[in-house]
């Protein structure tokens, strides 16, 4: 499958192959379960204090015959505490069970539960590669309401030395996303709770840049809403496929392509690296 290379003008210079990773079966399944790993291992854990509605200042005594039992005294025998007595009257309240005020929860969230999922090697890199299918099929980014004019789109290496945000949005425009950009720009306000817990808005994504290196495109995009920027070998399935549909637009650097060709990136064949001269074999 062949592709077609854009200057930072958006014209055509030349085209390209696609490498082998492109060409995977599309896996929704496989994806989802990458993209639900990943989210998973990035939970917090988070618990109540293990004492929580224990720490009553009295304990009421739980035999028969002591003084201070409620046995005997037409009540029903729930845990209580003793906030105050006169010689034997004594002023119970609830405490300790769930059904009390101020008890403890039946089944509160523990910190020690593992949130964690593990994902196969292999069922990791298939999901990586089936999602790198799916950004070159045009029905796939559609499904997705990114709006663009074609799939995959492939930008000179030049782009990644771009230094301002506006030269950034300029050459977006060039390669035809000007209505993408503004339908990633829109911010909504978050129903609920959410607006009082540090996420009061919410975007939607947009382009994924794939970059062969460290470099100041990184910088620069990131404060284009809904652009993310990331590393040939650092994709995962969540940056591609984000909300488990896979079908992400994905603008990729010529020389990002020729990284996954020639390092067979995500397909577990090891490449061998020559020696340099005058060193060892």
């Amino acid at each position: 499958m062949k592709a077609d290379v854009l200057n930072i003008q958006g014209e055509k210079v030349r085209s390209v192959e696609l490498p082998e990773q492109f060409g995977e079966e599309i896996r929704p399944d496989v994806v989802k379960r990458a993209v639900l790993a990943i989210q998973a291992n990035r939970r917090h854990p988070y618990g109540a204090y293990p004492r929580a509605g224990k720490r009553y200042s009295a304990k009421l005594s739980r035999r028969r015959r002591k003084y201070k039992t409620s046995y005997g005294h037409g009540i029903s025998r729930v845990p209580r505490k003793i906030m105050s007595r006169r010689g034997r009257n004594f002023f119970w309240v609830g405490a300790l069970a769930p059904n009390t005020v101020g008890g403890r929860r039946s089944h509160p969230p523990k910190a020690e539960k593992v949130w964690s999922q593990k994902v196969n090697t292999k069922e990791r890199r298939l999901a990586i590669r089936s999602a790198l299918s799916a950004t070159c099929l045009k029905e796939f980014v559609e499904k997705n309401g990114h709006l663009f004019k074609q799939v995959p789109i492939i930008i000179e290496s030049d782009f990644e030395d771009i230094k301002r945000t506006n030269e950034v949005k300029s050459i977006l425009l060039n390669l035809g996303l000007d209505r993408e950009l503004e339908r990633s720009s829109v911010k909504k306000i978050r129903p609920g709770k959410g607006r009082m817990r540090g996420r009061k808005y919410k975007t939607r994504k947009g382009p994924l840049i794939v970059v062969s290196k460290i470099c100041s495109l990184q910088q620069s995009a990131k404060n284009i809403p809904g652009i993310d920027v990331a590393l040939v070998e650092s994709l995962n399935a969540e940056l591609l496929a984000p909300g488990y549909e896979p079908g992400r637009l994905t603008i990729f650097t010529d020389k990002a392509i020729e990284r996954l060709d020639k390092e067979k990136l995500f397909t577990g064949i090891k490449v061998e690296e020559k020696p340099a001269k005058g060193g060892k074999r």
